[in-house]
């Protein structure tokens, strides 16, 4: 009797604090997708503003309902010989009480799929700026529900699901370094390599129509970029979630710092969209570092992946891929440099006793840290890149040479991110009138 009193002592109770800041981190995520919308939307040309719009937009839509289906349950149930997992009483997020905690936290298991939702949201979002321009927005709706089904879901099994091959191994990834943004990266380069480079690359100007949409983007995913990392401790009892918020500021601010000092020594310019780049380039890189590592070595991360993901966006004119907002260089270079570099930097004071090279502890955990990466790599981008052959070969994935020289808004939506005349920009009234945006398109790039 004695011990059953312990035990029933020792089980975790629901917290109220905890679950009302977990309600607060997962609201902050959903917004970072609207902020990639924002952050892409104002990096492509006029003419494609609102398809990039609504090419992170329909994802929040199509990942929702498939989360609630079966997603949840394929990333987060039984495990299933180390791929996948499964629980029936998930389908349809059904059989789960008010009160049931999430296991071994102290916030109910519905606020937990909330905040691992937003996730799954958000990561087939981040491989649309690397197609702009040029897909067709059913084939990329068709996409995104058969990627997070057969590359999303079993792969955040994989990193966080208990009995997942990387989670069992010891792979770090705190928050989405691998499953999130190496994930996305490698997916985005498979598909480009199938569909091959927009009309004009390399010859055309193809500058962002709005820098002022980039930078109001950036500041979005920054601010929710604190849910994202701090919420993924899942609680605020122990000081390890404010150490990945200190560290998801340091490391973004000296990313900046890097970026700009690399584009003034290498062009000759601190350009905005540098700045937002580098941002980026920094919360991507912090992601699966930040609670294993000091401030000290926030910094050191920060600079290193904003000089190394600003040297990676050039390869695409060098390698001859089309990665058109530069998602490879900034998401699958800037996760495998965080996700890497906790080899090095951890300190063995943070999430776990876990230590790198630099603090003691040889190179193990970076062995382990490689296994994650390189097996993520390799299957994300063989199997997203299958998923958009089968896809270009029967639907197709591309719209027309002439909707894609005209604009791929019209083509697309009927419809204008900004309307010159005054006359409106819905369908009906940009049928009645002959479409603006390639004109307006040669203005602005002009």
């Amino acid at each position: 009797m004695a011990q059953a009193i312990t035990l029933a002592a020792d089980a975790p109770t629901l917290s109220a604090a905890n679950t009302g800041f977990m309600l607060i981190c997962s609201a902050l995520v959903m917004l970072m997708t609207p902020g990639l919308a924002f952050f892409y939307g104002g990096m492509v040309r006029v003419k494609s503003t609102l398809n990039m719009l609504m090419m992170s937009f329909i994802s929040l839509g199509i990942v929702t309902i498939l989360w609630v289906l079966y997603g949840f349950s394929v990333a987060f149930g039984d495990d299933k010989g180390s791929l996948v997992g499964w629980n029936s009483d998930w389908v349809g997020l059904s059989n789960i009480g008010l009160t049931e905690l999430w296991d071994g936290t102290t916030i109910p298991l519905f606020v937990f799929a909330s905040f691992q939702l937003m996730f799954a949201i958000l990561t087939p979002a981040l491989i649309s700026g690397a197609l702009a321009d040029r897909v067709k927005f059913s084939a990329w709706a068709l996409f995104i529900a058969l990627w997070v089904t057969v590359v999303y879901f079993p792969v955040a099994h994989w990193v966080w699901g208990s009995g997942g091959w990387a989670f069992d191994l010891g792979v770090i990834d705190f928050a989405g370094g691998t499953a999130v943004h190496i994930n996305a990266g490698a997916a985005a380069l498979g598909v480009i390599l199938v569909i091959g480079k927009r009309i004009g690359f390399k010859k055309d100007p193809m500058r962002p129509h709005s820098l002022p949409l980039v930078m109001l983007g950036a500041g979005l995913l920054w601010f929710g970029w604190f849910g994202f990392n701090a919420g993924s401790w899942l609680g605020n009892d122990d000081g390890v979630g404010a150490l990945m918020f200190v560290n998801t500021q340091v490391a973004t601010g000296a990313a900046v710092v890097g970026w700009l000092a690399y584009e003034k020594i290498r062009h000759g310019a601190f350009t905005t969209l540098g700045a937002a780049s580098g941002a980026v380039s920094g919360l991507v890189a912090i992601t699966p570092a930040g609670g294993a590592v000091s401030p000290l070595g926030a910094i050191a991360i920060g600079i290193i992946a904003g000089v190394l993901c600003a040297m990676a966006v050039g390869l695409k004119y060098k390698l001859g891929y089309d990665d058109s907002l530069d998602v490879v260089g900034v998401h699958l270079v800037g996760g495998i440099i965080g996700s890497l570099l906790i080899g090095f930097f951890a300190t063995g004071k943070g999430q776990s006793d876990v230590a790198g090279l630099f603090y003691g502890g040889g190179l193990d955990q970076f062995w382990k840290q490689c296994a994650g990466v390189f097996g993520v790599l390799a299957y994300s981008l063989i199997a997203s890149a299958v998923l958009a052959l089968l896809i270009h070969k029967t639907l197709g994935m591309r719209v027309s040479e002439d909707e894609e020289v005209a604009g791929i808004d019209q083509a697309e939506h009927a419809e204008t991110a900004y309307d010159f005349s005054g006359a409106g920009g819905g369908a009906a009234r940009t049928a009645a009138s002959s479409p603006v945006a390639p004109a307006e398109s040669k203005k602005v790039d002009a």
